[in-house]
């Protein structure tokens, strides 16, 4: 199943509401106000289900002009968009800002609805939609497909939910969920009893419960305590859908719309950035040196000063490279998509995307500088690099094989990769005969199946130490080379991640569950061996008293990794003070005369030949004696 965001554009009492209502039943005006006045003031959310069973979030943003800043808000994470006209008006004002705004944030996909065509005759209608097609062409909208609708009669809406369907079974992919995740924040609030709540579209990556994220620009840790897709509360939540956030170690005074919830380390707080800016062709401003904006970017709304950097001007359907100094600190990642609206009067002149989120100070007209703004337009060789690192998750990748496959010097290669892992998107791994490199989205990856993978092994078997190396190996990474995966563990180890005792991986904090089973179980393998003493007994022969075979075969695994007891040879067991004992006395026959036999051992220890044998056996093993000429014969290691 697909989560799509959809959302509406169009014109103040266009009916994009009144649609939203029809298509799923409930009302997205929130406010007493937005209710009184008829009109939506801030982004309503709600969702229905398409028959093919993909969940479509559905997002209602402002028309009026006023609230354009809440509009592109809104338009975060979505996948298509409907276009809403009122077929009794045609195209207004906002209509056609709205389409700027979509057009310089991204947005591809689009549905036009004529809406209230209950209200128009026929002929009308085939002026009204000739009319919308006429002002369109041109823009991303012009091979948009039309539907026509009356949201207050209901007609039209099944071939609406069939459009939406078939654009997003076969237009809209599915989003990563591997990558780093983002969630911009559109709303804070605090709940009694349950503390910070966000809300906003996941645009990229996977948030679990329980995860420990950082919210930006705040720069406060934040732990999940729980996590609601469309109201109902889930474990997990993925890119593509709306969500509700229950965080702790932070207070709603502290957040505001344009915070971002990101891991920490992988996003950095600026108030600098380097721009390609387009002004709208339909603009009337001419974009000036310090001329002051408005910038929106996320659900970020931010004062800001443009500093040409190659142009004296940019002109309607001209565009430049631009540093903007902003008055307040976001967070944002290279490719971001961004609008600029004219300081007073409020109206959209243009907007672009972001080339470097934590510039330096640039000087005007350098050319060093455009130059290296073209490079970081055009996509740098760094860029390249880290697109092949990105694709080789499963196996790492070379500096060698990146080489080969950039047709870059090893030199350059060599560098780039230095550049990226300064910026924290690849990890690098020196070996004795390669240089293996790892994107942080891939490490990140591993991070989750480990955790999951684990904790359900943890909560299968409580009596284990964790699960075995080699089988996490051989059913996740074995594509991985043995020795790099022993790196990628020391590396997650370090990080807090995991936690390995001997040849197990657990989570952190797991402990060995040591409960009632667990006592009676080693109570009983204790005593049985403390009998026995050196007549050692069968642990195949001990009855437990109903246990289960295998937690018993897990407590005694745990007896053995804290050494209570010690495995003397295949099915004998007994306490490990016994065998420290037996060494001491060996050693000391040894002394006294070089050869020792099992029927001397036999006699030394008061027991039978049958458990002589493993005595000796084990003294081989752990390099006390060795044999000498017949197989009853030892003599000191």
């Amino acid at each position: 199943m697909k989560n799509i965001i959809v959302g509406t554009a169009g014109h103040i009492d266009h009916g994009k509401t009144t649609l939203i209502k029809a298509l799923t039943g409930r009302n997205t005006d929130r406010w007493e106000e937005e209710q009184r006045r008829g009109i939506t003031i801030d982004l309503g959310f709600t969702y229905f289900d398409l028959p093919c069973g993909d969940r479509v979030g559905i997002i209602d943003v402002p028309g009026h002009e006023r609230f354009i800043n809440n509009m592109v808000a809104g338009v975060v994470g979505m996948d298509l968009v409907l276009l809403v006209i009122a077929a009794d008006e045609g195209i207004m004002p906002q209509t056609k800002e709205h389409v700027d705004i979509l057009s310089l944030l991204g947005i591809e996909k689009s549905i036009i609805v004529l809406n209230k065509c209950d209200l128009v005759d026929e002929e009308w209608l085939e002026l009204v939609e000739e009319e919308v097609k006429e002002e369109l062409a041109g823009t991303f909208l012009e091979h948009a497909p039309v539907v026509k609708v009356s949201a207050a009669s209901g007609e039209g809406l099944e071939a609406l939910i069939h459009m939406i369907e078939k654009m997003t079974s076969d237009e809209v992919v599915a989003k990563d969920v591997k990558t780093i995740p983002r969630l911009p924040v559109d709303r804070a609030f605090s709940l009694s009893g349950f503390g910070t709540i966000i809300t906003g579209t996941l645009v990229s990556g996977t948030i679990s419960k329980e995860d420990t994220l950082q919210m930006y620009p705040v720069g406060k840790e934040c732990k999940i305590r729980s996590i609601q897709v469309h109201g109902q509360d889930r474990e997990e939540c993925y890119a593509g859908q709306r969500v509700a956030v229950n965080l702790s170690n932070v207070k709603k005074r502290e957040i505001k719309r344009g915070c971002v919830l990101a891991p920490k380390n992988s996003m950095k707080n600026t108030d600098l950035l380097d721009v390609k800016l387009k002004i709208l062709d339909s603009s009337v401003r001419i974009l000036t040196n310090h001329m002051r904006l408005h910038f929106f970017t996320g659900t970020s709304e931010v004062l800001c000063r443009a500093v040409l950097l190659d142009q004296e001007e940019i002109g309607p359907g001209e565009s430049g490279y631009v540093q903007l100094r902003l008055e307040e600190e976001v967070a944002v990642r290279r490719g971001d998509k961004f609008v600029v609206r004219f300081y007073s009067p409020m109206e959209t002149i243009g907007g672009g995307v972001v080339l470097e989120p934590n510039p330096g100070v640039k000087r005007r007209f350098q050319q060093d500088v455009i130059e290296e703004l073209k490079r970081k337009e055009s996509g740098s060789t760094a860029d390249v690099i880290e697109m092949h690192v990105r694709g080789h998750g499963d196996t790492l990748i070379t500096l060698a094989e990146l080489a080969k496959l950039t047709a870059l010097s090893p030199d350059e290669v060599a560098e780039d990769v230095k550049t990226l892992e300064s910026q924290g998107l690849v990890f690098v791994f020196s070996m004795r005969k390669d240089t293996f490199v790892w994107h942080s989205d891939s490490r990140r990856a591993a991070e989750q199946t480990l955790e999951h993978t684990l904790r359900a092994y943890e909560e299968k078997y409580p009596y284990r130490y964790g699960m075995k190396k080699a089988e996490v190996q051989a059913a996740y990474f074995k594509k991985i080379k043995p020795n790099v995966f022993d790196k990628i563990l020391e590396m997650l180890i370090e990080a807090g991640c995991l936690r390995r005792v001997d040849e197990f991986l657990c989570t952190p904090g797991f402990e060995v569950r040591k409960d009632g089973v667990y006592d009676r179980v080693s109570g009983v393998l204790l005593d049985s061996f403390r009998k026995a003493k050196y007549d050692f007994v069968r642990y195949s022969e001990i009855a437990f008293g109903g246990a289960d075979k295998a937690a018993a075969d897990d407590i005694l695994n745990i007896l053995l990794e804290e050494q209570k007891i010690v495995k003397v040879t295949d099915d004998m067991y007994t306490l490990s003070e016994y065998m420290e004992h037996a060494v001491d006395v060996i050693r000391k026959k040894l002394e006294e005369d070089p050869l020792i036999t099992i029927a001397q051992v036999r006699d030394l220890f008061e027991t039978s030949r049958k458990s002589a044998k493993p005595i000796l056996e084990y003294m081989d093993s752990i390099k006390v004696t060795k044999k000498m000429g017949a197989e009853s014969e030892r003599v000191a290691y």
